[in-house]
C-alpha cells in the first residue's frame, strides 16, 4: 500500500481542527455530575495546557478519542497529583517525625561532627522528608497521567488497525452502488462492528460538519489519527479517489481491501509466535519462583537458621511467611498478566461479550445461557456458602478459595454453553450465507432466497431464527419489492428483519459480517456481489475463528500442566520432608535438623498449600483465556482449586 505523508493542513483545517476540540473540551459544561469540579480545576490548572512539556502530551491526545478537551484532561491530572501528593506526604510525616530523631543521631556519629547535623530540628527534617516525598509523588502523578494518554493511544492504534480491513471491504461494496462518499463513510461509521475505525470516521464527519466539505474532515482526522501508518494514509487516498470519480475510488478500494487482508494474515501469524513466546515465559515466571519457594521452604524447615526470623519495630516478622506469601501474591499477579495477555491476542470479532438483561427477572430467566446473568445469580449463594463456611470455622484461605469455585465453576459452565450453540450457530450461519447466495446469483430476489432456504435446508439451531427471518422479509414485497429500487419503507423493513435476525443470532460472527448486507443493499449495490462477498467473509472468518481454536489447545494444556507440576512437588515435600517423625529421626541420626522442636508441620504443609492454590488460579486463569475467554478462566480456576482443596484435605497433605 502506499504511503503519503500526512501534514498539519492549512490554517482553515486548523481553525476546523480548533473548533471541534473546543467543542469537545465544552463537554463537562453539560455533564450536571462534574460541572463543577470540572470548573475548579479548569480555573486553578488549565494554565499549564499551554506548558512546553505537555506539547508531546497535546499531540498524544489528539489521537485518543477523549470525549473532554485537554485542558480538562490535564486539569484533572493535576487535581489529582495534589490529592495523591497530600496523601502521600501526610503519613511520611508521621513516620518521619518518629524516626528522625534516630536518623540525625546516626548520620551524626556517621561524620563524626564533621558537618553540623545536630543542628537541624527533627522537626524540620521530617518536614523536608514529606515534602519531598509529596513533591515527588506529585509529580508521578502528572507523569503518569501522561502515560495513560500513550497508553490509550496505544489502544486505540491497535483497534484501528485491526478493524480497517473490514471497514475497507464495506466501503468497497458500498462503492458499488449509489452511495457518494460521504454517504459510504456515514454508513461506516454507524456501524459499532468496525471499533475504532468508525470512530474516526465518526470525528471526520463532525468536522466535516463544521467545515462544510469532508475532505477537510478526513484530512483533519488523518493528521491527529493515532494509525500513522494504515489509516492516515488511507484517509488521504481515499479523499484524493473520491475527488477523481467514482471508477478511481472503487478501483482503489478494491485493490487497498486486498492489500490489507494480506497485511491481517501476516500480523495473525505474527500474534501467533508472540503467543508462543508469551507461553514460554509465562511457564518460566509462574513455575520456577513456585518451585524455588516450594525448595527453600523444605530446606528452611531442615536448617532454620537460612531464613531466621527479623525484627521489626512491629514485633518478630518470620522470615519465611513473607516469602511464601510474597511469592502468592506474585503468583496471582502472574496469572491475571498472562490471561490479559493471552486475551489481548485474540482477534476482536472472535471474543465473546454478553450484556446484562435490565429486570431481575429477565437475568433469573437467562441465567442458564447468559453468563453475565449467571454471573449475578451466582453471587449471592457463593456469599452465602462464604458465610457458612466461616461460621464453620474454616481457614480463611478456605473460605475465599471454596465460595469462588462456588461461583465460577457454575459461571464457567454456563459459558461453555453459550459458547458450543454459540459454535454450532457459526457454522449453520456459513451454510446458511452460502446456500442464500447461490439463489440469489441465480436471479432470486433476497425475500425468495431466505424462504428457500428456510424451506429446504436443515439448518439446525438456526431453523427458527431463519424462518422469522423470511416471514419478516416476505413483508418487504409487499411495500414495493425486493430490488435496488426498493422505496424507504421496504428498506427499512429489511433493514429491520436482518438486524433482527443479527441480534438472535447474536454471536461475532453474525455481528461482524451480516450488517454488511442491509448498507450494501440500501445502497443499490448489485445483491449477487453482496452476497458473493458475504459468502467469502463469513467463511474465512469462519476458518480463522476454528484455526484459532485449535491452536489454542496446547496453552490449555501446558496450563494445566504447570498446576499439576506444582501440585505434585507439593504433595512430595509434604509427605517426605515435612513430616514430624521424619524430622525427629533426621535430627537423632545427624546434625542438619538443628532445631526439630521450632518446626511445625502442619503450618507449613498450610503455607505450601497456599502457595499451590495460587498457582492454581493462575494456571486456570492463562488456560481458560486461552481457551474461550474470561468466563471459562473463571471455570477452569475453579476447577483447579477445587480439586487441589479435594485432593489435599482427603490425601491428608493439609
Amino acid at each position: 500500500m502506499s504511503r503519503e505523508p500526512t501534514t498539519d493542513g492549512d490554517d482553515g483545517s486548523a481553525r476546523i481542527g480548533r473548533a471541534v476540540d473546543a467543542a469537545e473540551a465544552d463537554g463537562f459544561l453539560r455533564d450536571g455530575r462534574s460541572v463543577v469540579v470540572d470548573r475548579a480545576l479548569y480555573a486553578l490548572f488549565a494554565r499549564h495546557a499551554s506548558d512546553r512539556r505537555h506539547d508531546a502530551d497535546r499531540k498524544r491526545y489528539r489521537g485518543t478519542a477523549l470525549n473532554t478537551g485537554f485542558e480538562t484532561y490535564l486539569s484533572r491530572v493535576y487535581g489529582c497529583s495534589w490529592l495523591v501528593a497530600l496523601a502521600v506526604a501526610g503519613p511520611t510525616l508521621l513516620v518521619a517525625l518518629g524516626a528522625a530523631p534516630g536518623l540525625l543521631a546516626v548520620a551524626e556519629g556517621a561524620v563524626g561532627g564533621a558537618a553540623p547535623i545536630g543542628s537541624a530540628s527533627p522537626e524540620a527534617v521530617a518536614v523536608a522528608l514529606a515534602a519531598s516525598t509529596g513533591l515527588l509523588a506529585k509529580r508521578a502523578t502528572v507523569r503518569l497521567g501522561g502515560l495513560r494518554l500513550r497508553w490509550i493511544t496505544a489502544t486505540r492504534r491497535t483497534d484501528i488497525e485491526r478493524t480497517l480491513p473490514a471497514a475497507v471491504r464495506y466501503l468497497e461494496l458500498l462503492a458499488s452502488g449509489s452511495d457518494g462518499p460521504r454517504e459510504m463513510v456515514a454508513k461506516t461509521a454507524a456501524s459499532d462492528a468496525y471499533g475504532g475505525t468508525a470512530t474516526s470516521l465518526r470525528k471526520a464527519l463532525n468536522a466535516a460538519r463544521l467545515a462544510g466539505s469532508l475532505d477537510e474532515g478526513l484530512r483533519r482526522v488523518a493528521r491527529d489519527t493515532p494509525s500513522r501508518e494504515l489509516l492516515a494514509p488511507f484517509l488521504l487516498k481515499f479523499r484524493k479517489h473520491a475527488a477523481t470519480g467514482d471508477a478511481a475510488l472503487a478501483e482503489y478500494l478494491r485493490t487497498e481491501s486486498r492489500m490489507l487482508a494480506h497485511r491481517q494474515d501476516r500480523a495473525r501469524k505474527r500474534a501467533r509466535r508472540f503467543l508462543e513466546l508469551l507461553t514460554e515465559l509465562f511457564v518460566a515466571v509462574l513455575v520456577l519462583p513456585a518451585l524455588l519457594v516450594i525448595a527453600a521452604t523444605a530446606l528452611t524447615v531442615v536448617v532454620p537458621e537460612l531464613l531466621p526470623p527479623v525484627d521489626t519495630p512491629v514485633g518478630v516478622v518470620p522470615t519465611r511467611a513473607v516469602v511464601l506469601y510474597g511469592a502468592v501474591c506474585f503468583l496471582v499477579a502472574i496469572g491475571l498478566a498472562g490471561a490479559v495477555a493471552v486475551g489481548t491476542l485474540r482477534p476482536p470479532n472472535q471474543r465473546a461479550s454478553y450484556d446484562l438483561p435490565g429486570s431481575a427477572r429477565a437475568i433469573v430467566a437467562s441465567a442458564g445461557r447468559n453468563p453475565a446473568s449467571a454471573a449475578v445469580a451466582c453471587a449471592p449463594p457463593a456469599a452465602l456458602l462464604a458465610v457458612g463456611l466461616a461460621l464453620a470455622e474454616y481457614t480463611l484461605v478456605n473460605v475465599a478459595l471454596l465460595s469462588y469455585a462456588a461461583f465460577a465453576i457454575p459461571v464457567g459452565s454456563v459459558a461453555v454453553r453459550r459458547t458450543r450453540i454459540d459454535d454450532a450457530k457459526d457454522r449453520e450461519l456459513a451454510d446458511f450465507v452460502h446456500a442464500v447466495s447461490g439463489h440469489v446469483a441465480h436471479g432470486r430476489p433476497l425475500p425468495d432466497a431466505v424462504a428457500a432456504v428456510a424451506r429446504d435446508v436443515d439448518l439446525g439451531v438456526l431453523d427458527d431464527d431463519v424462518a422469522d427471518l423470511a416471514f419478516a422479509l416476505r413483508s418487504t414485497t409487499a411495500t414495493g419489492g425486493s430490488g435496488a429500487g426498493d422505496d424507504g419503507e421496504s428498506a427499512d423493513v429489511r433493514a429491520a428483519a436482518i438486524d433482527r435476525f443479527v441480534e438472535r443470532v447474536g454471536t461475532p460472527l453474525a455481528a461482524g459480517t451480516l450488517g454488511l448486507v442491509t448498507g450494501a443493499l440500501n445502497a443499490g449495490s448489485d445483491a449477487d456481489a453482496v452476497f458473493e462477498t458475504l459468502r467469502i467473509e463469513v467463511g474465512q472468518l469462519y476458518s480463522e475463528q476454528r484455526a484459532l481454536r485449535s491452536s489454542m489447545h496446547p496453552y490449555v494444556a501446558v496450563g494445566w500442566a504447570a498446576a499439576a507440576l506444582v501440585a505434585g512437588v507439593v504433595a512430595v515435600v509434604n509427605t517426605q520432608v515435612i513430616d514430624a517423625a521424619r524430622l525427629a529421626d533426621l535430627a537423632a541420626a545427624t546434625d542438619l535438623v538443628t532445631e526439630p522442636e521450632t518446626v511445625h508441620p502442619e503450618l507449613e504443609r498450610f503455607r505450601l498449600y497456599v502457595v499451590t492454590q495460587a498457582t492454581m488460579l493462575a494456571s486456570g486463569w492463562f488456560a481458560g483465556t486461552a481457551s474461550r475467554g474470561r468466563y471459562e478462566a473463571l471455570l477452569h480456576s475453579g476447577l483447579l482449586v477445587a480439586i487441589c482443596y479435594v485432593v489435599f484435605t482427603t490425601g491428608g497433605l493439609v
